[in-house]
């Protein structure tokens, strides 16, 4: 099952429902006014939401009544605000050449307790909205991430019960401040203003749609990324992940309960082949200091444009791409 939102009905928008190929959607109000709502009563919604989708993806417009075609541009993030939006570090690959490229080594702790942060879930962008920043010299990054989204998961879950409540997958554009960061970590207190909104995938997806890709509470998949219509990565998702979702919700939830609709990130996909490309510049550029000495890919500029996508194994895309322009604030 696809679910998506549109910009329109209030803050939180409007739940439709869409079909796999990403052509037609329908409204799903008659069972839940938004997806946050559906997520609140997942037990009871998701089954007639379901109903919905197989009629929708069987007779595509034809059967199901008020059904119209997609429109990208008129879709908001699935869940243009959430409770909670949790991000992970759960690909060490990217971790170590990091420090290594600042000549710090890997705490051995980062190998058994998963790194994360509490990110921005106030809002989140819609998956062609702009980027915009006060400042290019802030140092603009995207960052291709999978996120997960639960329902109500109670506090001290196991790994093993917290699988049971990943209910919808789907991307994120986790916008990262890299100029800003050194400061606020120096402060010992985490991100605060190098950490943004984010951009999400125009839908979610309940994980029976990734097929056989879903496996141990991982997504096997390459996660594509094009930064001004060139190719720039397409690093494995299943692989060299330390933790699995299953463990970072396991994680996030370990003192306290988790409410439905929380977002549990990935954080940026990195690979031990480096061939494969980057999932974020920061990553590149590390690369390319620690091969040639110094960095030479530049971070984000106005005008440029990212695209983030991910194919299903016969190169369909599952969750739609997030299709984003990065430009100043105050730009129409």
């Amino acid at each position: 099952m696809k679910l998506a939102t549109l910009k329109e009905g209030g803050r939180d928008g409007t739940l439709i429902v869409v079909s796999r190929d990403l052509v037609y959607g329908v409204a799903a109000t008659d069972i839940a006014p938004t997806l946050q709502a559906a997520l609140d009563d997942w037990q009871h919604t998701a089954p007639r939401l379901h109903t919905l989708y197989d009629a929708l993806c069987l007779h595509a417009s034809k059967a199901v009544a008020n059904a119209f075609e997609l429109d990208f541009h008129a879709l908001a993030a699935p869940l243009p605000r959430a409770y909670e939006f949790v991000d992970g570090s759960a690909y060490l690959p990217h971790v170590e050449r990091v420090r290594r490229a600042r000549g710090a080594t890997v705490p051995e702790s980062f190998y058994t307790d998963p790194l994360m942060y509490q990110a921005t879930s106030a809002g989140f962008l819609g998956p062609r909205d702009p980027v915009s920043v006060p400042s290019e010299d802030y140092g603009i990054d995207l960052e291709a991430e999978v996120v997960v989204v639960t329902d109500d998961v109670p506090m001290a879950a196991t790994p093993e019960q917290a699988a049971q409540h990943i209910q919808l997958l789907g991307l994120v554009n986790d916008v990262s401040l890299r100029n800003l960061i050194p400061g606020e970590l120096a402060k010992g207190f985490g991100f605060l203003q190098s950490k943004p909104r984010s951009a999400l995938s125009p839908v979610f997806a309940t994980p029976d749609e990734l097929r056989d890709a879903w496996q141990d509470s991982k997504v096997h998949l390459p996660m594509r990324t094009w930064i001004n219509g060139q190719w720039f990565g397409e690093a494995e998702a299943g692989e060299d992940m330390q933790f699995n979702f299953a463990q970072l919700v396991a994680h996030a939830a370990r003192t306290r309960p988790l409410a439905a609709g929380t977002i549990i990130g990935s954080g940026t996909i990195a690979n031990q082949d480096t061939s494969r490309g980057a999932s974020c510049l920061a990553e590149q550029r590390t690369v390319e200091k620690l091969r040639d000495g110094e960095a030479m890919t530049p971070f984000l500029k106005y005008g440029n444009t990212v695209k983030i996508d991910m194919h299903d194994i016969d190169g369909h895309s599952i969750f739609g791409a997030i299709e984003q322009t990065i430009q100043p604030l105050g730009q129409p």
